[in-house]
């Protein structure tokens, strides 16, 4: 199968796909890449590339061998000394000067994946067209004949590629973090918080500044285990189970999960409910700037709350709304003034830190917020209801035969209903799928996926009870139901 970059880089099943020929191939393109670019703001090759890797099965080897042939194609290579989140990855890029980042992860695929993030001189996701690029430049390289030689890198043997360097990431990362921090806030707090890593690379990291800060913690999966112990590592609700048991059994304030490499965050309320990374936005960005006098735009993706809209509204702040993949956020944040960006699957960010997804950042702040208001997480998502509106959302995601997606945007299009749930349609928007926006502030979103036969029905309403019968509608309107 032909090696094809998705949203947010390859991804495929270890020893099926994801071999280390296949990532040696991808290494070298990569290398290329690199060496045919330089940096945008300095294109001195002997600028570093930095190379980390999560907690799964083999991407520390999978790292050594990437950073083998990177060197062999002339590149000075920072390679973490162990596994590290991608946020971290993408800030040493920045702190390094580096001209880009590769990141050996599958975030919140389930174990059996592994895969390849390529980070931009920007400290962010690779744009469209870097990506377009590298995978001109690995089908070059297959027709030209190239052919990867096998190594078995001993870490011990230095001397045989003194073009890699072994640096840990985490103390300059932290120190980011913590000016991004109210750290007095959290000092006199006293708030206990449950941390589950769901075995994934960000294991320890909101740890070490909680308890730098004073507050108790309860750590959750954050040994080492390549397979996850069979749990998928996103931080929805349905892979929570424990972290929601200890919220519901434990005298705590607040239980945050991040996924398999730490760029998306998930939260747990003192009684045990899920808190969806859609009021996290909210909150996070009301925080930003009723707290810290922020100011700039808000960048969600098509998928994400209509809540930001009213938010963003109310505040006076630009709202700019994007196809789902972070690199859309991204681009715009390298061009404009954005104070918070993000999207439903978790991964945000904010003014001043790297233009990536950041779990780690993003539970932090959620614990700051809640030693401002002094108040239980579901009390402070009830006012900002009471104040903004409710919003209720639901996903459904439909397997189905390999269909044309722009004929079905087309369709969906053109034949867009004047009504949904008796609810009139005031926008069509076809940017990424087709979204209809509906007069109470509502919407369905139709979406194929970029990458597998899957069609993707988001939804989000005013009442509860409306959620399932508009995810049905779409998939009526979609003619998969």
């Amino acid at each position: 199968m032909p090696i094809k970059f998705g949203t947010d880089g390859w991804r495929a099943v270890i020893s099926d796909e994801f071999t280390f020929a296949n990532l040696r191939h991808v290494a070298k393109a990569i290398a290329d890449y690199v060496n045919e670019t330089g940096s945008p703001t300095a294109p001195d090759k002997g600028l570093p590339v930095v190379v980390g890797f999560d907690t799964r099965f083999l991407s520390d080897r999978y790292a050594m061998d990437l950073s083998r042939v990177l060197a062999d194609e002339g590149l000075s290579v920072y390679l973490t000394k162990s596994d590290c989140p991608t946020p971290a990855l993408a800030h040493a890029i920045r702190h390094l000067g580096a001209l880009g980042g590769v990141m050996i992860t599958a975030s919140h695929n389930p174990p059996r994946y592994n895969g390849v993030k390529f980070k931009g001189s920007h400290a962010g996701p690779a744009m469209p067209s870097e990506t377009r690029r590298i995978e001109e430049i690995l089908q070059r390289n297959l027709a030209l004949g190239w052919t990867p030689t096998a190594a078995d890198w001993a870490l011990s043997n230095h001397q045989d590629y003194p073009n890699v360097r072994r640096f840990d990431p985490m103390p300059a990362y932290l120190d980011h973090v913590r000016s991004l921090l109210d750290l007095d806030l959290l000092r006199g707090s006293g708030l206990r918080v449950a941390v589950d890593s769901m075995y994934g690379a960000g294991r320890g990291y909101i740890a070490a500044l909680l308890r730098e800060a004073g507050c108790n913690v309860v750590e959750l999966h954050h040994d080492m285990n390549p397979g996850f112990a069979g749990i998928h590592p996103e931080p929805i609700q349905r892979n929570l189970g424990e972290l929601i048991s200890t919220m519901r059994n434990g005298n705590l304030d607040l239980g945050l999960a991040t996924d398999g490499d730490a760029d998306r965050i998930g939260a747990i309320d003192a009684q045990g409910s899920f808190v969806d990374p859609h009021r996290i936005f909210s909150l996070v960005l009301r925080h930003l700037v009723e707290h810290r006098r922020g100011h700039g735009a808000v960048v969600k993706t098509v998928s994400t709350t209509q809540l930001l809209n009213r938010l963003a509204k109310h505040y006076g702040l630009p709202l700019y709304e994007t196809p789902v993949g972070f690199n859309h956020i991204c681009a715009l944040m390298l061009e404009k003034d954005v104070l918070m960006g993000g999207e439903e699957s978790g991964g945000m960010t904010i003014k001043g830190h790297i233009p990536d997804g950041d779990g780690i950042l993003l539970g932090l702040l959620l614990c700051e917020l809640v030693a401002f208001h002094g108040a239980a997480l579901h009390e402070t998502i009830d006012g900002l209801m009471q104040e903004f509106g409710a919003f209720y959302y639901g996903r459904h995601d439909v397997e189905t035969q390999a269909f044309d997606k722009g004929e079905l945007t087309h369709t969906l299009t053109v034949e867009a209903p004047q009504q949904i749930l008796q609810h009139k349609v005031v926008q069509v928007n076809n940017s990424d799928g087709v979204k209809y926006l509906l007069e109470d502030d509502s919407w369905l979103l139709i979406r194929p996926s970029g990458t597998e036969p899957v069609l993707r029905i988001y939804a989000e309403t005013r009442s509860p009870s409306e959620v399932q019968p508009l995810l049905s509608a779409g998939a009526v309107l979609a003619h998969v139901s």
